[in-house]
C-alpha cells in the first residue's frame, strides 16, 4: 500500500509504504542529498492468530490528517495517530507530523469490501470510519463508526483506540457494491458505487440514516478505481477499461440533488487512478500498460505510456539465430534469443517480445529532412583530429553541414569542390588527405585546401555507377550491375587497374572491398544466391560459395570487418529475405568457414561499420529490427537497438560530440550516442484478448496463440475463444480460427505429425474445454489439429472430442498425450 501524508511541519508530502512482509515506514525526499530518507518505520504489524483480509488491504487517512487506519487482517483495524497541534499538555516529544505507534481495534465486520473516513462539518467532531461489508446472509451493508483515540502517556507506548457508536444504513445496497466515495463539503455524506446503481447516504450524525438517493446506471458495469478532481467531480474506471466522469449536482441549499455519469474515454484496465493537476490523471494498470492521460472536452488524450508485461500467463523462448542447417548450434547464444510472452488480460492482452539490447541517447536533431539515402562524415582539413563535416545524400542532390568545436551547426552551399547537384553514393577522406566523392556518373578526387578537382573518372558509354566500396586508396566500382572496375587513387590521377564484364546470367547484386583482406574483394550475384571472392588485381574468381541452395533469396549487402579479438575477419551477408549469414574469412587462404545464419527481419539488412577501438569494429545493421553486432566473450552478439526508424547511419566522432553517430530516419537527421549498457527492449503486438497459451514453431516461423475475449453487451458479459496465427518476424496476426460457443482454449503445442503418407509435417495441436460442462457422456472438450497452408492460414485437419477439459498436451512416439481433468489419454489422430 502507498499513501501520501503532509505533516504540519513539512513543506512536502511524506510517503507511507506498506509491504507484503508487514513492514511499514514513511519516506521523505531530501533535496540536499537528492535521496529518500526514512522518517518512521514499524518493523512488524503481523498477527499470527488473525486471518489476512480476503478482499485486499486498505489504508485510510482522516481528512483532518490526525489519524491513519490500516486494514490487513479480517476484523482488525490498526489506528495510527499523526502528531498535530493540541492545547492539551502531553508528555510525549513527538514533532508535528510524526506518526505514532499503532493501536489495534477489533470489529465484528469481516468481509469488508471498502472503507473510508467521512468528511465532518466540524473539525472538532470525532472522525467517522465508514465500512462497506457483506454480512453473514450475503447482503451488502454500510456501517459507520466513530473513532475515539486516547494518546499514550509515554512516547514509547501505544495509545488506545475504540470504534464506537455504530450506525447503519438500514436499506440493502446493490449486491455488487464495491467502493465508497466520501463527499466533501458542501454535500457531505458518501456515495456507494455498485454494478447496477450508484447510491447516496446522507451524513451520519447520531441518527439512523436511510439511503437518501439511488439511481440505476444506464448499463451495468464493475467499477474498479476512482479518484477525486475537486469537490464535485470524480473520475471512475471500470473493469472493461472505460473511464467515466461523475459530476455531483447541488440545489440552491447546497444539498446534493443528483449526479451525472458520462463516459469520457477508454484506457488500460485501471488498478488505481491518481489525479495529478491540470486535468492529468495517472492510470496505473496491472493488466496492461500504465498511462498518463489528459482530460479534454468530451474525450481523453494519452500523453505517455509505461510498458508493463504483467501478468504473464504463458511464454516461450525463441532464437532466430542459427537457422542454417550447416550452422554451428549453440543454444540461445546468437544474441537474438528472446522471450515471447502472453501478457495482460482481456482488452489489454498482448504478445510481447522481450530481449536484451542497447539504447541510444539522443544528442539533438539537425533538422527535418526527407528522402535521405546516405550519410558520410568528413574532415574539412586533413590536419584535424576530429571530423567536422556531415555530408548528407538525397535522391537528387547532396547537402553539407559543418560543425564547430562548440557544436554549432551550419549548412554550407559549397564545400571543397564537392558536386552537390547529384546524389552521393560514397564519400570519404583518403589517406593522402584528399576527399573522394562517388556519384552515379563519376568518381571525383578533390583537394580540400584549394577546392579544385584533381582527377575524375566516368564509366564508358554513359553507363552508371550502381555501387562502390573502398579500402585505403583502392576503389571497387559496380558499373550498371553488369561489370566491375578496380580503381587506384593513390596518385593525383584515377587509374584503372582491372575491369571485368559479366554475362547476362551473372549480374552483380552487391560488392565489398575491405582493408582487412590483402588482395581480395567479395561480390554477391543475383543468380543462384551465391557470392564469389575475386582477386583484386585481376578481378578473376578465386572461390565461389552458394549460400543456400534451397532458398531463392539473393545477397543484397556485404561487409567484411574484424569483430572478434584474435579471430579472423567476419563476412556479413544481408539476404533479400531478412537473413543475415556470416562467415569467418581467412585473408591468407581466402577460405570461408563457420557459417551461421540469423533472421533480423523480412527484408535485407544493410551494414555500417562503427569503430570500437583496438582495430575492431561494431556493426550497425539497419532493418525492421535494427541490431548492433559486436564481439563479446569470443562470440558475435546481435543486440537490439532503439533505432527502429533508422534508414542509414554513419560514425560522427566530432570534438563537440565524441563517439557520436549520425542517424537518418524517414523525416529527420539527428545525432546520438550508443549506450554502453544493455537494457531490456519490448516489442508489442496488441491482441486485445487474453493470450492464455503460446506455442512456437521455428519451422513455420510463426506462433500459435490460444486467446480468450471478453465483452459486455446489453449488460451481459460474453466470452469467446480463438486460436490465432502470428508471424514471428513481422509480429503481425496472420489468421484467426474461432472456437465453438462456450469453448475455451486450455492448452497448445506444436508437433511433427504424420500427414498420412508417412512424412512428418509441422502441426499445431490445441486442447479445449467447455464452460458449461454437460452431464453424462457428453463431450466436455476437444483436441484440435491445425495445419498452416501455403498462404499462411490455419486449416483444421482433425478433431477429437474428449470427456474432460484438456488441460495439457504432449507428444510420445508419434501419439498425442492428453491430460484431462481426471485421466491421461493417448490419442492417435
Amino acid at each position: 500500500m502507498l499513501q501520501s501524508i503532509r505533516p504540519q511541519s513539512s513543506y512536502t508530502d511524506h510517503l507511507f509504504v506498506g509491504t507484503d512482509r508487514y513492514m511499514y515506514f514513511t519516506l521523505s525526499w531530501d533535496p540536499a542529498t537528492k535521496q529518500l530518507r526514512t522518517e518512521k518505520s514499524f518493523k512488524d504489524l503481523s498477527d499470527k492468530a488473525a486471518r489476512e483480509a480476503q478482499l485486499g488491504e486498505r489504508c485510510n487517512i482522516d481528512p483532518t490528517r490526525r489519524y491513519m487506519t490500516i486494514e490487513i487482517y479480517e476484523g482488525i483495524v490498526s489506528v495510527i495517530p499523526i502528531a498535530h497541534e493540541s492545547k492539551r499538555k502531553s508528555t510525549t516529544t513527538s514533532q508535528l507530523g510524526d506518526i505514532g505507534e499503532p493501536a489495534s481495534v477489533r470489529i465484528p465486520e469481516l468481509n469488508v469490501r471498502s472503507s473510508t473516513f467521512l468528511h465532518r462539518r466540524s473539525e472538532k467532531a470525532k472522525p467517522q470510519l465508514a465500512l462497506l461489508y457483506e454480512d453473514s446472509m450475503g447482503k451488502v451493508r454500510l456501517k459507520v463508526r466513530d473513532l475515539d483515540y486516547s494518546p499514550a502517556l509515554k512516547s514509547n507506548e501505544a495509545g488506545s483506540a475504540e470504534l464506537e457508536n455504530e450506525q447503519d444504513a438500514d436499506e440493502e445496497l446493490d449486491l455488487g457494491a464495491s467502493h465508497l466515495i466520501p463527499l466533501p463539503r458542501p454535500a457531505y455524506g458518501v456515495l456507494v458505487l455498485g454494478e447496477t446503481t450508484i447510491s447516496y447516504c446522507e451524513e451520519f450524525d447520531g441518527r439512523m440514516r436511510k439511503t437518501a438517493k439511488s439511481e440505476p446506471l444506464k448499463e451495468a458495469t464493475i467499477f474498479v478505481a476512482w479518484t477525486q478532481i475537486d469537490d464535485q467531480r470524480f473520475v471512475l474506471a471500470d473493469e472493461y477499461g472505460k473511464l467515466y466522469l461523475l459530476m455531483i449536482t447541488l440545489n440552491s441549499k447546497q444539498d446534493l440533488e443528483g449526479w451525472k455519469l458520462d463516459v469520457i474515454g477508454e484506457t488500460s484496465r485501471a488498478s488505481t487512478l491518481v489525479y495529478l493537476d491540470g486535468g492529468r490523471i495517472f492510470v496505473g494498470s496491472h493488466q496492461g500498460n500504465s498511462q498518463l492521460i489528459q482530460i479534454t472536452p468530451g474525450s481523453i488524450e494519452i500523453l505517455q505510456a509505461f510498458a508493463n508485461i504483467a501478468p504473464i500467463l504463458d511464454f516461450t523462448v525463441m532464437d532466430m539465430g542459427n537457422r542454417s542447417s550447416e550452422a554451428q548450434v549453440n543454444e540461445y547464444s546468437s544474441g537474438q534469443a528472446r522471450i515471447v510472452t502472453g501478457s495482460g488480460a482481456f482488452k489489454d492482452g498482448s504478445l510481447r517480445s522481450v530481449r536484451s539490447g542497447v539504447g541510444l541517447e539522443d544528442l539533438g536533431s539537425i533538422g527535418e529532412m526527407e528522402n535521405i539515402t546516405e550519410v558520410f562524415s568528413l574532415k574539412s582539413n586533413p590536419s584535424l583530429d576530429f571530423v567536422d563535416t556531415l555530408l548528407v545524400s538525397f535522391i537528387s542532390n547532396t547537402r553539407v553541414f559543418n560543425f564547430s568545436s562548440d557544436g554549432d551547426v551550419e549548412e554550407v552551399d559549397n564545400f571543397k569542390g564537392i558536386d552537390l547537384s547529384q546524389s552521393t553514393l560514397f564519400a570519404s577522406n583518403l589517406s593522402n588527405g584528399r576527399i573522394l566523392q562517388i556519384t552515379a556518373s563519376a568518381v571525383h578526387v578533390v583537394d580540400p585546401e584549394s577546392g579544385m578537382s584533381l582527377a575524375s573518372w566516368s564509366p564508358e558509354g554513359g553507363a552508371s555507377i550502381a555501387a562502390a566500396s573502398t579500402a585505403d586508396n583502392k576503389i571497387l566500382i559496380s558499373v550498371s550491375g553488369a561489370g566491375l572496375t578496380m580503381l587506384d587513387v593513390s596518385s593525383d590521377n584515377v587509374k584503372v587497374t582491372a575491369s571485368r564484364t559479366f554475362d547476362a546470367g551473372s549480374q552483380v547484386a552487391c560488392i565489398s572491398l575491405s582493408p582487412t583482406l590483402r588482395n581480395t574483394c567479395v561480390v554477391g550475384f543475383w543468380q543462384d544466391a551465391s557470392i564469389s571472392l575475386l582477386d583484386a588485381s585481376s578481378l578473376e574468381t578465386i572461390h565461389s560459395e552458394t549460400i543456400d541452395e534451397d532458398s531463392i533469396a539473393v545477397p543484397r549487402s556485404l561487409l567484411v570487418t574484424p569483430i572478434l579479438e584474435g579471430a579472423l575477419p567476419t563476412l556479413f551477408i544481408g539476404m533479400a529475405d531478412g537473413n543475415v549469414v556470416t562467415y569467418f574469412i581467412d585473408p591468407s587462404t581466402n577460405t570461408l568457414s563457420s557459417k551461421k545464419s540469423i533472421i533480423l527481419g523480412t527484408q535485407q539488412a544493410s551494414f555500417k561499420a562503427l569503430p570500437k577501438g583496438d582495430g575492431l569494429n561494431t556493426v550497425f545493421a539497419i532493418c525492421e529490427h535494427p541490431s548492433l553486432i559486436y564481439g563479446s566473450e569470443g562470440r558475435i552478439v546481435y543486440s537490439a537497438i532503439t533505432a527502429e526508424d533508422a534508414t542509414c547511419v554513419s560514425p560522427f566522432d566530432t570534438e563537440a560530440f565524441p563517439n557520436a553517430i549520425a542517424i537518418a530516419t524517414a523525416n529527420e537527421l539527428k545525432l546520438a550516442i550508443v549506450d554502453e549498457e544493455r537494457t531490456t527492449h519490448v516489442q508489442t503486438l496488441p491482441v486485445n484478448e487474453t493470450v492464455r497459451r503460446i506455442a512456437y514453431s521455428a519451422d513455420l516461423r510463426a506462433f500459435g496463440l490460444g486467446t480468450i475475449k471478453r465483452t459486455i453487451k446489453d449488460s451481459f458479459e460474453h466470452i469467446e475463444s480463438h486460436f490465432k496465427l502470428v508471424d514471428e518476424v513481422a509480429f503481425q496476426e496472420l489468421h484467426t480460427f474461432a472456437l465453438n460457443q462456450e469453448e475455451l482454449v486450455e492448452s497448445c503445442i506444436r508437433a511433427k505429425l504424420d500427414d498420412g503418407s508417412g512424412d512428418l509435417v509441422e502441426r499445431f495441436v490445441v486442447g479445449t474445454s467447455y464452460i458449461e460442462e454437460d452431464v453424462g457422456d457428453a463431450p466436455r472438450g476437444r483436441i484440435l489439429v491445425f495445419e498452416v497452408t501455403d498462404d499462411r492460414h490455419l486449416k483444421l485437419v482433425a478433431e477429437h472430442k474428449v470427456k474432460g477439459a484438456c488441460r495439457c498436451l504432449a507428444i510420445c512416439e508419434g501419439r498425442i498425450v492428453a491430460a484431462l481433468v481426471k485421466t491421461v489419454s493417448f490419442q492417435v489422430i
